[in-house]
């Protein structure tokens, strides 16, 4: 983990300079410069870059540093299908959860918005959808020989479904009459964006970007007084493009997508993200889909969701909920972009 500067432009420089002088010939006194630092370093199989608007203060930045670290620890503590140690792992261990499970409040935080994201997407988003995700290699498995037979993804899909998972409210806990393989990955990240800026802001951390994997979560604001700017990708898996540029102030955005996380075998391209309806990779023109909300975790399931779904399905339900959403379609002639009207006020290019 490390902790640096970022090199601030020079014409603000410039502008700091000139004002000093002005100040020191007035008599005025000003509070020290704030600038944007950078804390990084590897989680959940990827990394984290987080941004945050401070003074000069090395003491604070490691301490600001070594409290990341520790709280995305309990995260993936919590949450990882990767460590057989982990509190989902041991659930996921068990051959009888007919009975209730007691849960860590952020498990069961967790579990809450998935249950929630299932249901407004018609179980486009679904956590136990994880069975079928490792019979396609995309998870802790090593990757099959040949793709699972139509009759071996009708037999697991007959065992799983996020509605067969019940959740207590008053005692946090968990059962299911089946035996359930839960996997958090694609919320898991995003409640992790979350957990930082909670930490940042209960740390006095009012102005911040947290990113991990790709997921965004921002508050406040540069300390030129610019809101945060984040780049949507183009969908292509040589390189990095951008193709829209989005301005955030109090908000999280998560992207989904096909064209990073896939495999080609026997000719046929397989994307990570599963349909739990049909138990197969998507296979749809919808490349990219990003989301805005006020948290991350949201975003981060809501994308997921809305990518399984596909364009015109996913579209449909974000203008009827009022969800910022941004599509970038594949034609025969490359990319088309669609938005729906909640996310239009936050495009800058």
């Amino acid at each position: 983990m490390t902790s640096r500067m970022h090199e601030p432009v020079r014409v603000v420089l410039a502008s700091i300079v000139m004002m000093l002088a002005v100040a020191a010939l007035a008599g005025c006194s000003f509070e020290p410069e704030e600038k944007v630092w950078e804390i990084t370093g590897p989680v959940f199989g990827t990394s984290y870059h987080i941004n945050v608007v401070l003074t000069d203060d090395p003491e604070r930045l490691e301490n600001l540093a070594s409290g990341i670290e520790s709280e995305l620890e309990k995260v993936d503590a919590a949450m990882s299908t990767w460590r057989k140690d982990s509190e989902l792992s041991l659930i996921n261990q068990r051959s009888d959860q007919s009975g209730w499970i007691p849960l860590s409040e952020p498990l069961f935080e967790v579990l809450s918005k998935a249950h929630e994201v299932s249901e407004l997407t018609g179980g486009a988003f679904d956590i136990t959808v994880g069975p079928v995700v490792n019979l396609w290699g995309f998870g802790p498995n090593a990757r099959p020989e040949k793709a699972p037979s139509d009759d071996e993804l009708a037999e697991m899909l007959s065992r799983i479904g996020y509605d067969k998972l019940e959740l207590q409210e008053s005692q946090k806990a968990l059962r299911s009459e089946t035996p359930q393989y839960i996997d958090l990955s694609a919320i898991a990240k995003g409640y992790g964006v979350d957990v930082v800026a909670r930490y940042l802001e209960k740390e006095g951390v009012t102005a911040y970007l947290v990113e991990i994997g790709g997921e965004v979560r921002v508050n406040g604001r540069k300390p030129d007084g610019d809101a945060w700017r984040l780049a949507i990708e183009q969908p292509v898996s040589g390189g990095r493009q951008v193709n829209r540029v989005v301005a955030l102030e109090h908000h999280a955005m998560a992207t989904s997508g096909d064209y990073r996380n896939y495999y080609e075998s026997e000719g046929h391209r397989y994307s990570h993200t599963i349909d739990p309806a049909t138990g197969k990779p998507i296979t749809h023109n919808l490349a990219s889909v990003s989301v805005i909300a006020d948290d991350c975790m949201t975003a981060d399931a809501l994308a997921t969701g809305f990518n399984v779904l596909g364009y015109e399905r996913a579209s449909e339900l974000a203008t009827r909920e009022n969800i910022p959403a941004y599509f970038i379609v594949r034609t025969d002639d490359g990319f088309e972009t669609h938005q729906t009207p909640a996310f239009s006020s936050y495009v800058t290019q």
